[in-house]
């Protein structure tokens, strides 16, 4: 198992003939955040791999996850009467933000800078901004928490398939027309996000608690923010440009089998993960949140490479996702009837077993399209 290799030599040979293609049309990336990356990139140096700076980027996010999960374990921190999380931690949370983001905008122009620019490059990059999502989510959900001033956990678990539906919209795109269409949440959100830490830290989080217009709060415009960006913006625009594609013949797949079948893992995901919720015994949503967010966000991300790896190379994605299978066992024994301990446990094992079998998956990659980089003297 250690050596399992999961790409295919049908996937090596069509990742050899693989060329990047995106089209990235949101004014804020082009006009303010492109000029801005393209002076940053000029301060690293040429021997700096591109690779590192993407999984630099990604250790930030992770690390602002922690940072939270320390001073807000149970998304309680922001609710009145509780301790808050400590002005200087929104700092830090903010500016490691923003340079996640940076780094995340740099680390492609350091490689054409470079002349290194490779599939794996590619990979690697939207690979860990799959998994990113789940973090950066999660982190945001602290600056309201739940209680009364607050989001329950519930909301915050569809906020978050809210944001993966949209992360793998974009794939689902090239999958089916060849083209990355780069979404506009991401750098809007990005911005944003970044910018409100640092708010918080200045006027504290009791300033959430206040309406935003009438009886309008800012845990609402947060909410509808989320979802009016993937109803009104996000779904339309991937609709319109696969629609595109499809009446200029150059779709990839004929058959609508064919063109939704990236879609089968992440939906039995949501609905595997939201009847464990409705039929837990011990209600482990909101017993545990940050785990079971981190569960659903790392069996996603995992579904969603897989995807990433069949587009690149030109593929079939794969009708359905191994990893469900243990969920689904797990779904069926809560079903049957558990008791609090014993459905915690299960909960931790399944998020540690998800999380080092992604893990084993992404590091096994890398070092299949190196050794296939090498062979052909890339």
């Amino acid at each position: 198992m250690a050596s399992y290799e999961y790409v295919s030599p049908e996937q090596l040979a069509g990742f050899d003939k693989y060329k990047y293609s995106a089209v990235d049309t949101n004014p804020l990336s082009l006009y303010v955040m492109h000029p801005f990356w393209n002076t940053v990139v000029k301060v690293f140096p040429t021997w700096l791999a591109p690779n590192l700076i993407t999984f630099s980027g990604f250790l930030l996010v992770v690390f602002n996850f922690l940072l939270l999960a320390y001073f807000d374990p149970d998304f309680y921190a922001s609710a009145p009467g509780h301790k808050h999380v400590p002005d200087w931690v929104w700092i830090v949370v903010g500016i490691l933000n923003f340079m996640a983001y940076t780094l995340d905008g740099v680390d492609g122009k350091q490689a054409r800078r470079t002349n290194s620019s490779t599939p794996l490059g590619e990979l690697f990059d939207h690979g860990l901004d799959s998994w990113s999502c789940v973090y950066f989510v999660v982190t945001v959900y602290s600056i309201f928490g739940r209680g009364s001033s607050g989001v329950s956990v519930f909301v915050l678990y569809l906020l978050l398939w809210v944001v993966l539906f949209s992360f793998i919209l974009s794939h689902w795109e090239k999958y089916n027309t060849g083209i990355l269409f780069l979404p506009w949440g991401y750098d809007i959100s990005q911005v944003t996000i970044s910018f409100v830490y640092i708010v918080t830290a200045v006027v504290g989080v009791e300033a959430w608690y206040e309406p935003f217009l009438f009886n309008f709060l800012y845990r609402d415009l947060f909410t509808a923010m989320i979802f009016g960006c993937a109803l009104c913006v996000t779904l339309p625009m991937s609709l319109l440009n696969f629609f595109r594609s499809y009446k200029n013949n150059t779709l990839k797949h004929n058959s609508v089998y064919e063109a939704v079948v990236p879609f089968f893992s992440p939906c039995l995901l949501f609905i595997l993960s939201t009847a464990w919720i409705l039929l837990s015994p011990s209600d482990i949503l909101e017993l545990h949140p940050r785990v079971f967010y981190l569960m659903v966000g790392t069996a996603f991300a995992n579904s969603t490479c897989q995807l990433i790896v069949c587009q690149m190379s030109s593929t079939r994605c794969p009708t359905l996702n191994w990893l469900l299978l243990p969920l689904f066992v797990i779904v069926m024994v809560v079903n049957v009837g558990v008791t609090p301990y014993v459905e915690s446990i299960l909960l931790f094992t399944l998020t540690a077993a998800f999380t080092l079998a992604h893990i084993h998956y992404g590091v096994r990659v890398v070092k299949q399209l190196r050794v296939e980089e090498k062979n052909i003297g890339l």
